[in-house]
């Protein structure tokens, strides 16, 4: 099975285009920590996910790095999508949290697919949708959802197997959209319950139920 049966959608395509991703593509594998695309870049290929972990995120004018989604093995970055569609820059950045291996689709056969083939319109635009429903969330979750609530929920979830989170407070913050003294005010306060214990760069989770009941209030 090559590459392109790895992406739902992609395996519909005709003999002819599928020989033209596998002959025009090729496969990067760039380090854990790599900039993938910044803000200002140009786009010249679609990257197709095939193996690791790329986070997207946004810097504001103040300096607050905020999490807007992340692509995983078997996807598509939607922000490249948008831009190669648009003809415009990156207006954010991608990063990538693990190493990566993709297939970069040139935006010249990009363009051609897009024009010839109703399977990769549908493919492209299905993804783009289903990210920017995504994106809906995102900015529901900050706008309106308590961050005592939200931050519990991230704990939770970001714990590993010895109940134990390591990441600093600005990585918290980040993944909120907030700002880190929010972050470290509202760690202070879980202290105060007993919910946490916290070290540099660690936050150990001693009260389950009690974070568990925060993450459950509506």
């Amino acid at each position: 099975m090559g590459w392109i049966d790895r992406f739902e959608g992609l395996s519909s395509l005709d003999k002819t285009l599928r020989d033209l991703l596998t002959e025009q593509s090729q496969i990067v594998v760039m380090p854990k920590g790599s900039q993938i695309f910044g803000p200002g870049k140009t786009i010249d290929n679609l990257l197709l996910l095939l193996d690791g972990t790329v986070r997207v995120q946004q810097t504001t004018d103040h300096g607050r790095e905020i999490v807007l989604y992340r692509v995983q093995a078997g996807e598509s970055c939607v922000m490249t999508t948008a831009c190669l569609l648009a003809h415009e820059t990156y207006a954010a950045e991608g990063i990538a949290e693990t190493e990566i291996s993709a297939a970069a689709i040139p935006k010249r056969v990009f363009d051609r697919l897009l024009a010839e083939s109703e399977a990769f319109r549908t493919f492209v635009f299905t993804a783009y949708s289903r990210r920017i429903t995504d994106l809906f969330f995102v900015i529901e979750e900050i706008a309106f959802r308590r961050i005592d609530i939200r931050l519990s929920q991230k704990l939770l979830k970001m714990a590993d197997s010895q109940q134990t989170i390591h990441a600093t407070h600005h990585d918290l913050a980040a993944e909120l959209g907030t700002a880190r003294e929010v972050v470290s005010r509202q760690l202070q306060e879980f202290r105060r319950r007993g919910w946490v214990s916290v070290s540099r760069g660690e936050i150990q989770l001693t009260d389950l139920k009690g974070l568990k009941t925060l993450a459950e209030t509506s």
